[in-house]
């Protein structure tokens, strides 16, 4: 193909990946050189935690041309996932509810961006039938983010998140590897500035420097790669995160321009939007599996659903109908969910001990004040 031609092409791909319901295509070449050190640091410092993934194919993640040889050019896409009524603040502060990341309420992204991308190699195909393509959705050794920062899609922020001056970062990132020289989009400059509000926001501490961030203290990967049990210092942070976290997004002020996505997949589940932990907690395997079917969060398990709602039940408000419902739940469960369920039984026994003695202060200040005959 001509220079033409495949300037031609590049226009017509962006114009099929909006019929897809992609909200923005970006083309890039392979080289991430630059990339290959910091990746190599981060990996050295173990801040992958127990992701062996991540190290499994060495430096391969800076190298899409060995994914898939041949490949000259990467085209990255980005759809927005944010449901209508996202009611975050609603969930977060209610300490009785399970928060779920905002990502995981609709259907399983992998499927919903893979399925687009497979037609965007189809439609491309027709008018180049010389087309090697493979299309990447989170499912592959390959470095995304800063694939889409090259690709002009947006910057890497200091939450190693990516974001666009439009859109926030609410948005779902894949890439379709091909063996064409399509002309490539300029990266656009970085926005974060001075900013840091990322860093200091984070319930954990995880973004251990601007861009770093050590997986072992993040709540998504306690709360979804972890196998074993949640570290216990950490568990107070949780609060009410049963699935991911959304907080370094929260906080950050280019958020306030994000629209809520036009994808009817990733509408939000009735079941899902803003639970009840303690209903949450009573669901079987059965249910579990059911309810999460074509849902990112199966690929946690039961097990480690059961495990996070406890940590959640620990920290929520002190009650005896929690304490019950864990005692309960304590006879049939395992040894990695028992152990978090002792936890939040302390926690919450520890919280009424407190209350009744509070109540009996409060009864004794009373009590001094009153007179004789109204005792």
């Amino acid at each position: 193909m001509t220079a033409p031609d495949l300037a031609a092409l590049a226009h017509d791909i962006k114009l099929w990946a909006a019929e897809l319901g992609f909200d923005q295509v970006g083309i890039t070449d392979t080289d991430l050189a630059a990339h290959e050190p910091l990746l190599a640091d981060w990996l050295e410092k173990g801040y992958h935690g127990e992701m062996e993934y991540m190290a499994r194919h060495g430096m391969m993640r800076t190298r899409p041309q060995e994914l898939l040889p041949g490949t000259l050019r990467v085209i990255s896409v980005r759809m927005n996932y944010l449901p209508e009524q996202a009611a975050i603040a609603r969930v977060l502060s209610d300490p009785d509810k399970g928060y779920i990341s905002r990502y995981a309420l609709g259907r399983d992204y992998h499927k919903v961006l893979r399925g687009r991308l497979k037609k965007l190699a189809d439609r491309i195909a027709e008018q180049a039938q010389e087309l090697v393509a493979r299309p990447f959705v989170d499912s592959a050794p390959i470095l995304e983010r800063p694939l889409a920062a090259k690709a002009g899609i947006g910057w890497v922020g200091k939450h190693s998140l990516l974001l666009n001056r439009q859109q926030g970062s609410f948005f779902f990132l894949g890439e379709l590897l091909v063996n064409l020289p399509l002309p490539v989009d300029a990266p656009v400059e970085e926005g974060c500035g001075k900013c840091v509000a990322c860093i200091t926001t984070c319930p954990t501490g995880a973004i251990v420097a601007p861009y770093v961030v050590d997986a072992r203290r993040c709540i998504s990967y306690l709360t979804i790669e972890l196998d074993g049990p949640i570290p216990e210092p950490l568990r107070p942070l949780l609060g009410n995160r049963i699935y991911g976290c959304d907080d370094c997004q929260l906080i950050c002020p280019w958020n306030r321009f994000a629209d809520a996505s036009r994808e009817p997949d990733f509408a939000a589940r009735d079941d899902l939007h803003a639970p009840e932990l303690l209903a949450l907690f009573a669901w079987s395997e059965a249910h579990f599996l059911k309810m999460t079917e074509g849902s990112p969060i199966r690929r946690i398990g039961h097990r480690r659903w059961l495990r996070n709602i406890a940590v959640a039940l620990g920290n929520a408000p002190a009650s005896e109908q929690i304490i019950q419902a864990l005692e309960q739940k304590r006879e049939t469960a395992d040894e990695l969910v028992r152990e978090h369920i002792d936890w939040a039984l302390a926690q919450q026994r520890q919280g009424l001990a407190r209350a009744d003695r509070k109540t009996e202060r409060l009864i004794r200040v009373v009590d001094k004040g009153m007179p004789d005959h109204a005792r």
